[in-house]
């Protein structure tokens, strides 16, 4: 398994494919496991990159507390370890935030991004309940909860699906509580919503027509960002990634390529 020594800790990734680079970024107790049909996919086509962030998975876990700037520090020093100077990033749920944080660290370093099912904050009642519980179980040291609620959501009847669920719930058992206590707490409070149009590279933004929590933010980032494109999945919740994979890849695929002919249709 790669792994690189990044800003004081041992993360683990993926790297696979070559050409442009694509980056993608999980949410909390989730790992980078969780986008593994854009992986085997999309690296067809792109150099597709997929990380553990601090204390998931098979990254170490951190001493210094998990936070979206230390996150975004991170991909940047693995963009560097991996001499990648521009790429795509692409961040589902709260990993969109990392993503959204990123852009406006490190705009020359992004070319495009893709967020699925993200935020620029939270602020609805129902969200802040659903990090609030994240937050409490991993308080409480209770991670195998967690990783069995977020591994199991991702399930379909398809027999190999359900081989990656197991693999999914084994990486998220690994995740560390205090780390994940700290992203779930950053992503309470975390708030981009007024610097929005300072992005001005291309966005695809993914949402299931069933996810009607976060149809509101998909609006927000819609009206907000310069470039942007939104795209709603019929019939789908939350689980995008793992759900309605080959519908997602199609997209992004088109999305890049658009975006490497200067066709991107900016809205």
């Amino acid at each position: 398994m790669p792994h690189a020594y990044i800003n004081g800790y041992n993360m683990y990734y993926t790297d696979k494919g070559k050409g442009t680079a694509i980056i993608f970024i999980h949410p909390p107790v989730l790992t980078s496991l969780n986008f593994t049909y854009q992986i085997d996919h999309l690296s067809k086509y792109f150099r597709t990159i997929a990380f553990d962030i601090r204390g998931h998975g098979h990254s170490e876990p951190s001493e210094q507390e998990v936070t979206y700037p230390l996150i975004v520090e991170d991909i940047k020093k693995l963009m560097d370890e991996l001499q990648i100077e521009k790429a795509f990033l692409c961040g589902y749920s709260t990993g969109g935030s990392v993503m959204l944080e990123f852009f406006l660290a490190y705009p020359e370093r992004a070319l495009g991004g893709v967020v699925i099912c993200g935020m620029s904050q939270v602020s609805d009642r129902k969200l802040k309940q659903m990090i609030s519980l994240g937050r409490l179980f991993s308080h409480y040291g209770m991670i195998h909860t967690i990783a069995l609620s977020v591994s199991w959501a991702q399930a379909t009847t398809k027999l190999s699906h359900l081989s990656l669920i197991r693999l999914l719930f084994k990486d998220a058992k690994r995740t560390n509580a205090k780390n994940a206590e700290q992203y779930y707490q950053y992503s309470m409070h975390y708030n981009c919503t007024s610097q929005l149009s300072d992005i001005n590279q291309p966005m695809l933004l993914v949402y299931g027509e069933k996810d009607k929590t976060f149809h509101p933010y998909a609006r927000v980032l819609q009206e907000r960002l310069p470039n942007s494109r939104l795209v709603i999945f019929k019939d789908m919740k939350h689980q995008v990634p793992t759900k309605a994979a080959d519908k997602l890849n199609d997209h992004i695929y088109e999305f890049i390529y658009l975006c490497q002919h200067n066709e991107f249709p900016f809205t």
